[in-house]
């Protein structure tokens, strides 16, 4: 992975986010463009650009890895923005805590759980 690119759109481990901004993130000295899902298994590529492109597919990943996390951290890009109802009731049906919050907080506030050790995933809509 010298070249810097997740490969087929996943990298397994729990890695911190170094930076994020200009449409991307740096993490494990790579850096990707694009949305991320930061999960127990592995950092991968999201393709969601908005909230209004949730979709319960694009949330799928989280849901497989539901025993493994306790908080899933949403940043939702340079803005906070409201989550429609039905997600929230998935995640609270699931037992997974939802924190929304803007992209940056969100990064912020993963790297510190994950030092913490902590059962934490991110799923994080980057900025522009």
């Amino acid at each position: 992975m010298s070249d810097g690119r997740l490969y087929d759109g996943f990298l397994p481990g729990r890695y911190p986010f170094d930076a994020y901004g200009n449409g991307g993130f740096r993490f494990a000295d790579m850096s990707h463009r694009g949305s991320l899902l930061a999960l127990p298994s592995g950092i991968r590529a999201w393709p969601v650009n908005a909230v209004s492109e949730l979709t319960d597919e694009a949330l799928d990943p989280i849901f497989a890895e539901g025993d493994a996390i306790d908080l899933l951290l949403l940043g939702t890009g340079a803005d906070i923005a409201a989550i429609p109802a039905a997600f929230r009731t998935r995640f609270r049906e699931a037992g997974i805590g939802l924190d929304v919050m803007q992209t940056g907080a969100a990064a912020r506030t993963y790297n510190i759980l994950l030092a913490e050790n902590r059962k934490v995933g991110a799923a994080l809509i980057a900025v522009p």
